[in-house]
């Protein structure tokens, strides 16, 4: 076996069963990476210089093919179900050394990083994958280390990925070709049949947010964070296309981290080292920091160029609706180093709701807040996915299901904790429609949203007076800096009323019947927190 680049003392892959590789290529940078991807001819070079490929079939995450092996470690512990679905050790060890024989003879990268900005709890990595703009991204999300740190590197967690190799159902007991599995005994993170990026990022986020809560008493967050000038730190919860990432580079605070992070006693701290974000119409007016960030270094995932140029067309969805960009977190000009900010003065529940009943911004009580991020809501739209032809609501706990190995309510008591001991304030942040639902009303404005949340930030809304929704007894201000005040109360924006109420109706019922399945295991205070459906409406 060959070996190239900067190689640690314990660099033997022969204990992972992987000795037989033909070239091991070690911690190559970002432009040796480029440049091997080009030479292979899977990738080209943008106009501002970021590479672009594509995952293949496979361009977005597979939530029904991730699995968690069942073991000592987890069997009394995890959530299993739908989310966390069991897979024997016996059949993982047999499917990992296929992987390894699939290897055999075949050029790997080899990538040793960290993850979790924090002294104390920092983790480090090795991740061995088929393609190098593979080891790209996790060079530009998880944590780099220094040359010094690269050569004497133990790893904790090992991460394999091998794009190219697919399961047999029928041998290996999976469902289909593709698969993301963790194994805490072997603390071996897999992936497999899929060139989807994120499948990596969010296997290492499934095993911190097991082992940080379990053995560390942390609470593992699927949140963007930034912090102000004067030290004030602010938490952004939201799924896919809420706008955590956005919303969180404001030009005007200094960005922690996009997407995953950890609350201690001490703050909160980012788990990774770079951003992940989607490019689906995305322009230098609307979000400056991250268009700047798109550059050499940067790894663009199913984008399109405009014709005859290698100029990225950001309006172009035929590949997927999810285009992503991923970047190392130095590449937005005002992020912290470190990764690390004080305890939250406030945190934002983010939701798109398509039906255009939530208001833009309400204020949340400990229970309400409970609720809400326990049914982690947010709205699919016509068009995003096949056969979606009308909004559809998404409910996902603690914002973040598919990567939570425990019980949504052992995340959300941990939230609790911690925003009744530091008195932080909730606010829930409407990203979706208003006037009426997905085809008849618009979606709210960013500049409004942005004022919105620099108003609670800022403490203009402290002392405004608020109104409580009806049906979902939300507090909601009468006013706010640069908002028109119509809008702030959502049946306000609708021409007919009564559709209105229905429509609120309609949502409230789907709230109620979705948190059926975690009222046994919350207090009553948090079940009377649910919207409360209004009889004439």
């Amino acid at each position: 076996m060959n070996h190239y680049g900067i190689i640690p003392e314990h660099n033997d892959l022969s204990k992972m069963g992987l000795g037989n590789v033909e070239n091991a290529f070690w911690n190559l940078n970002p432009s040796e990476l480029t440049e091997e991807t080009i030479i292979h001819g899977l990738g080209v070079l943008s106009s501002t210089g970021a590479l672009a490929i594509d995952t293949g079939d496979f361009t977005g995450r597979s939530p029904k093919d991730r699995y968690i092996v069942e073991d000592d470690i987890t069997r009394d512990h995890v959530w299993w179900g739908d989310i966390n679905i069991k897979f024997d050790a016996d059949k993982f060890d047999r499917l990992y050394n296929r992987v390894c024989a699939y290897l055999t003879g075949r050029d790997v990268y080899v990538k040793d990083a960290a993850v979790c900005d924090h002294p104390k709890h920092r983790m480090n990595v090795r991740v061995v994958t088929e393609l190098a703009w593979s080891s790209l991204f996790i060079d530009n999300m998880f944590l780099r280390l220094s040359r010094e740190e690269k050569e004497i590197f133990t790893p904790e967690w090992s991460l394999v990925c091998v794009s190219g190799f697919m399961a047999d159902p029928e041998i290996d007991g999976t469902r289909q070709g593709n698969f993301a599995m963790l194994n805490f005994t072997r603390k071996i993170a897999m992936v497999g049949g899929t060139g989807y990026t994120g499948e990596m990022k969010k296997g290492i986020f499934s095993v911190l947010n097991f082992v940080l809560p379990h053995f560390k008493g942390i609470l593992p967050m699927h949140c963007s964070a930034n912090v102000g000038k004067n030290g004030d730190t602010a938490i952004f919860f939201g799924l896919s296309g809420t706008g955590k990432t956005t919303l969180s580079s404001d030009p005007d605070r200094m960005l922690i981290g996009d997407d995953e992070h950890g609350w201690t006693d001490d703050g909160v701290f980012n788990f990774e080292g770079g951003c992940y974000a989607k490019c689906i119409d995305l322009t230098e007016e609307e979000e400056p920091e991250i268009y700047r960030a798109i550059k050499f270094g940067a790894l663009l995932e199913n984008v399109t160029f405009k014709e005859g140029t290698s100029e990225v067309d950001y309006t172009d969805s035929s590949k997927t609706e999810n285009t992503r960009v991923s970047y190392p977190i130095h590449h937005i000009d005002d992020a912290v180093s470190p990764s690390r900010g004080e305890v939250p003065e406030n945190v934002f529940f983010l939701t798109a709701d398509a039906f255009g009943v939530l208001p833009p911004i309400s204020k949340l009580t400990p229970e309400q807040a409970s609720y809400h991020f326990i049914s982690g809501y947010t709205a699919k739209v016509a068009g995003t996915e096949e056969g979606v032809v009308e909004p559809q609501s998404a409910f996902s706990a603690c914002f973040g299901a598919p990567f939570m190995p425990l019980h949504p309510g052992k995340y959300a008591e941990m939230l609790a904790e911690r925003i009744k001991k530091h008195n932080t304030k909730i606010w829930l942040i409407n990203t979706g429609w208003s006037g009426g639902d997905y085809g008849e009303g618009s979606r709210i404005k960013l500049r409004f949203t942005r004022a919105m949340i620099s108003a609670a930030l800022e403490g203009k809304l402290d002392d405004v007076e608020f109104d409580t929704h009806e049906v979902f007894g939300l507090a909601m201000p009468k006013s706010c800096p640069d908002v028109p005040s119509e809008i702030l109360s959502p049946k306000n924006t609708w021409q007919d009323k009564s559709a209105y109420d229905s429509k609120a109706n309609v949502l409230a019922t789907k709230f109620i019947n979705n948190f059926k399945k975690f009222e046994d295991g919350v207090s009553e205070g948090i079940r009377n927190a649910a919207p409360k459906v209004r009889e004439n409406a």
